[in-house]
C-alpha cells in the first residue's frame, strides 16, 4: 500500500473543503485473504455525507456495514486490501498509517462502537477516559479536561455528572454505559460520527432515549452521522437517507421514505415484510428463505439470484450496476427493478405457506383474555393446535 506523508492538524482541513462533500466515499473495496480463499467483505461502496446529514446502513449481519466503517476509521488489521478513496474535506485517508490517521480520528471523525462494556477501560473511571480522549488533541491541564469531561457527560444526559465521572464502568448500566460512549465520541466535536449499532442490547426504552440523544446532540452540532443498524424502525425514524447492504456491496439506496415505501430491489422488499409491523397485525411474517452468500464464494451473477422471487436468466448472468430506479437519488443494484415496480402487492413474493395468521389476534386477546389461541391451518395443515 502506498505511504502517504503525516499531516499537521493545523493543515485541517484543506483543499476544496466548501465545495467537497464533508465526507466522500469511492468504491470503497475490503478484502481480507485467508487460507480458504479472499473474503470480499466490502465490494465498490460509495456515498456522500455532508454537514447535518444522517445516513443510514441497514443488511443482514455479515453485509459489510461495520467492516466498511471500520476501513473508513483506519481500524483494520494491515492484512486488509483497502482499495478506493475515502476523502475528508478533500483530504485522502485511504493508504495512511495507523499513526497517520490519528489526527482525524476521534477529532473530526469519531465512531461509538456497539457494545460499550469491551469500548471502554474497566480499571478506569468513566472521568479519566474522557479526558484522556480530550486531552489527546488538546493541550490543556488535566484539571480542565476533566471539567470537560464532566460536561460531556451532562450533556448526554447523565444525572450528577460530577459524581459519576468518578465512578468505573461497571458501576453503570448498559444505557448509561452507552451514554458514556457517546460522550466519548463527541467529547472533541467530530465534523461525523459513525454510530455501529448503537441500541444493541437495550431494552426499548433505553434504545429510545440514546437515539433521542443523538439527535439531539446532531442538531445542535450539525454534525455528520452515519448510522449503522439492522433495526430498520431506527432507521425510519432517524436518518434521511439509507443504504440497503447485501454481500458485501449496496445494493439499494436513497431518501428513506421512498426506499421505505416504493422499494426497488427485492431484498430490501424482503427486509422490510420481516419486521412486525402493526398495520399487518394477524397476517403474515414475510421472512426471506435461504441464507446470506459466502464472501469467499459469491455466486455469479447478482447475489440476491438465489434467494430472490423475481430471478431471472440474466440475474444469474452478470450483476447490474447501482441505476436509478424511476426517482431522483434513489437507486437500485436490480435487473428486474421494473417489473418489481409494477407489481401491486410486492410483499406477497415473499409468502410463505408454512407460515400460519391469526385473525385479529388483539382482539382475540381482550375479548377472551383466559381462553387458548387457535392458530388458522394453511392449506389444510393446522400448525398449532393450542398455545396455552
Amino acid at each position: 500500500m502506498t505511504s502517504v506523508p503525516a499531516v499537521s492538524e493545523d493543515l485541517l482541513p484543506s483543499g476544496d473543503s466548501t465545495t467537497a462533500p464533508l465526507l466522500s466515499v469511492r468504491d470503497l473495496s475490503v478484502t481480507f485473504p485467508t487460507d480458504d480463499g479472499d473474503v470480499r467483505a466490502v465490494r465498490n461502496v460509495s456515498f456522500d455525507l455532508n454537514s447535518g446529514d444522517v445516513l443510514g446502513i441497514v443488511g443482514e449481519s455479515g453485509s459489510g456495514k461495520s467492516v466498511s466503517s471500520m476501513a473508513i476509521m483506519g481500524l483494520l488489521p494491515n492484512s486488509a486490501r483497502i482499495e478506493g478513496s475515502i476523502r475528508y474535506r478533500g483530504q485522502e485517508l485511504n493508504g495512511r498509517t495507523y499513526k497517520q490517521m490519528q489526527p482525524f480520528r476521534s477529532k473530526h471523525i469519531s465512531m461509538i462502537f456497539q457494545d460499550p462494556m469491551t469500548s471502554l477501560n474497566p480499571v478506569y473511571t468513566v472521568g479519566w477516559q474522557l479526558a484522556e480522549t480530550y486531552r489527546a488533541h488538546h493541550d490543556v491541564s488535566k484539571k480542565a479536561a476533566w471539567a470537560k469531561a464532566v460536561e460531556a457527560l451532562e450533556l448526554v444526559g447523565i444525572p450528577q455528572p460530577d459524581k459519576r465521572a468518578a465512578q468505573y464502568p461497571h458501576e453503570f448500566s448498559g444505557g448509561m454505559r452507552q451514554r458514556v460512549v457517546i460522550a466519548m465520541a463527541i467529547i472533541n466535536d467530530p465534523s461525523v460520527i459513525i454510530a455501529d449499532e448503537p441500541t444493541t442490547a437495550l431494552d426499548v426504552t433505553v434504545q429510545a432515549q440514546i437515539l433521542d440523544t443523538m439527535l439531539r446532540l446532531q442538531a445542535e452540532t450539525d454534525a455528520a452521522i452515519i448510522m449503522i443498524t439492522h433495526d430498520l424502525g431506527v432507521v425510519a425514524g432517524m436518518v434521511n437517507r439509507v443504504q440497503v447492504m447485501y454481500g458485501g456491496t449496496v445494493v439499494e439506496s436513497g431518501p428513506v421514505d421512498d426506499v421505505f415505501e416504493r422499494p426497488r430491489m427485492p431484498y430490501t422488499v424482503g427486509l422490510l415484510g420481516s419486521v412486525p409491523n402493526p398495520a399487518t397485525l394477524g397476517k403474515r411474517l414475510t421472512p426471506i428463505k435461504g441464507t446470506p452468500p459466502s464472501l469467499v464464494n459469491l455466486p455469479t451473477g447478482c447475489s440476491f439470484s438465489p434467494r430472490c422471487p423475481l430471478v431471472a436468466d440474466v440475474c444469474h448472468e452478470w450483476e447490474p450496476e447501482l441505476e436509478e430506479a424511476g426517482q431522483p437519488n434513489h437507486r437500485t443494484r436490480c435487473h428486474r427493478w421494473e417489473h418489481l415496480a409494477n407489481h401491486e402487492q410486492p410483499q406477497r413474493l415473499f409468502l410463505h405457506d408454512e407460515i400460519g395468521t391469526v385473525e385479529n389476534p388483539a382482539a382475540f386477546a381482550v375479548a377472551n383474555p383466559d381462553e387458548s389461541l387457535e392458530v388458522t391451518a394453511v392449506h389444510g395443515t393446522l400448525l398449532d393446535e393450542e398455545t396455552k
